[in-house]
């Protein structure tokens, strides 16, 4: 079951990746049409204006079509032959239910409790989906519908039909069943889901209610869950669905940022809910002092290689807000030093939040500029000069925090093994040197990281199924027994490999797309 959760929460981070560059045009375009900021360059009739709001709108599609995103993104690592069709089938097959569902609401809605005659939006629960008027399911409705589809999918996409009968076969042959599938599927959607509804609202005022209880749990479990990578499923619901607010606070927040703009109001007055997002902050000041400790508490001998692994790992970090390669660097030294990670996390952002210090504050600095810092200096300079000193105050914090835990209970971070041992991470000349060179053949380096890969987790005939997400290589074995451990892993390149029974997470860094693109050529 855990390799089943941990798949489908690699699944779902797919479309996520295309948030980062969807975020920054959105910041860049409203920064350039908020006149309060532009002043009268980017008044509504102005060419500047006209041009700039082209873009703005191009990059809504990403975030106005979320449930759409979602429902062909996941079949891309859910489903296990033909995933292109299947995404084809998942799309056909979630409009066809959204039909079905409309229909049913616009005939009987009042029998289910559903004002089908009210405006999409607001407290209606109702959206529009590719033209469709329909219940307001929000990620969580595209995602069941999708899984569905991948079920069908894997189950019948091979079945064979009798010569006759061939031009129903496939994907033709899925979609037929499914729409029958689909058709009890509207109704039980028109039965329960307003009732969801009802509880969300409910859950969402208990959340506001919580205050910076609420901030701290939030961020403290999306750290935490890391390792187990389950985390996408924490944090997804908050951030692009409408359990704290009308399409996720990411979407709210960018459309509401020309209002926020506007107000010298603290940034905690206007849009509270922001707060839940302030995940990023360990990434920004808690990653560069983790790194200072454990360059500090190194063998002086070792010291210019453990700089030369940690200043790429920490600008990742910082930059663009992937946090694996070092996080996991200590995560597999102790537990423990990872479970503070993540108090001091949860702690940063409460702080943030008791200071009234909120926004898009996830990802890394590219993220938080286009969202916040660019759109929104020009009247909240104060809270952010604030959120700088604070930022790094913590820095130290976590500094002297992990120094001290280093050094009092030995752990062996990079630079602190045994005289006997390597440092476990091997720098780019080294690798190289290892990899090129076979006797008097050159070989391909990414290549032969890919059949170092494979090599340690088994070979072939051990791979049951590969799936990735931001940074790591997902993949689940028959065998654990006879897999390497994570020195093996990261002696051949990568930054280690976490394992959970049969499931390893092999970590890569963001080339891992490429990476599983080889390992499955190889399989």
């Amino acid at each position: 079951m855990m390799q089943k959760i941990q798949k489908f929460g690699g699944a779902m981070f797919t479309p996520v990746l295309l948030f980062s560059f969807a975020g920054i045009i959105i910041g860049l375009g409203t920064l350039f049409t908020t006149e309060v900021i532009m002043g009268s360059l980017a008044a509504p009739t102005s060419l500047w204006y006209k041009c700039w709001n082209v873009v703005l709108q191009g990059g809504w599609t990403v975030f106005s079509q979320l449930p759409l995103l979602f429902v062909v993104g996941l079949p891309i690592g859910m489903a296990k032959k033909q995933n292109a069709r299947c995404c084809m089938e998942a799309l056909v097959l979630y409009l066809t239910f959204h039909y079905f569902l409309s229909t049913i609401l616009s005939q009987w809605g009042g029998v289910f409790g559903v004002n089908f005659a009210a405006e999409v939006g607001g407290s209606s629960g109702l959206t529009m989906i590719a033209n469709i008027k329909t219940l307001d399911m929000g990620m969580m409705g595209a995602l069941l519908i999708s899984g569905v589809v991948i079920y069908l999918h894997n189950r019948f996409f091979d079945t064979e039909l009798p010569d006759w009968l061939g031009t129903f076969s496939g994907s033709t042959f899925v979609f037929m069943i499914g729409f029958f599938v689909m058709i009890p599927l509207a109704f039980i959607a028109a039965l329960i889901w307003p009732q969801i509804q009802v509880g969300m609202l409910a859950f969402q005022g208990f959340v506001k209610g919580a205050g910076a209880i609420g901030v701290w749990v939030f961020v403290f479990l999306e750290r935490i869950l890391i390792p187990f990578g389950l985390h996408h499923l924490l944090y997804s619901p908050f951030f692009y669905d409408n359990v704290v607010v009308p399409g996720g606070i990411y979407s709210y927040w960018a459309k509401n940022l020309p209002t926020v703009a506007a107000s010298t109001d603290s940034l905690r007055s206007l849009m509270p809910s922001a707060a839940f997002t302030a995940t990023g902050y360990s990434k920004i000041f808690g990653c560069p002092g983790i790194a200072l400790a454990i360059y500090a508490t190194a063998k002086k001998a070792k010291k210019k290689q453990v700089m030369a692994l940690l200043i790429p790992i920490t600008l990742t970090a910082i930059v663009a807000g992937v946090t694996e390669p070092i996080e996991f660097t200590f995560l597999f030294v102790s537990p423990m030093l990872f479970a503070v990670h993540a108090v001091l996390a949860a702690t940063i952002s409460t702080v943030m939040y008791l200071f009234g210090i909120v926004g898009v504050f996830s990802g890394g600095t590219i993220e938080m500029a286009s969202l916040n810092w660019i759109p929104l200096m020009g009247t909240h300079w104060p809270q952010y000069l604030l959120q700088f000193v604070i930022g790094i105050s913590f820095t130290g914090i976590w500094f002297l925090v992990f120094r001290t835990l280093i050094l009092k209970f030995d752990f062996k971070t990079p630079g602190r093994e045994d005289d006997a041992e390597e440092v476990k991470f091997r720098s780019k000349a080294e690798y190289r040197e290892r990899n090129n060179t076979t006797g008097n053949e050159q070989v391909d380096k990414k290549t032969q990281l890919v059949m170092d890969i494979l090599e340690g987790l088994g070979g072939k005939d051990n791979i049951v199924d590969v799936t990735n997400c931001a940074t790591r290589l997902r993949v689940n074995v028959k065998d654990e027994n006879v897999c390497r451990d994570d020195p093996y892993f990261k002696s051949i390149g990568t930054h280690g490999c976490s394992v959970n029974g049969k499931s390893f997470q092999v970590i890569i860094g963001l080339k891992v797309p490429n990476v599983r693109e080889d390992f499955e050529k190889l399989l």
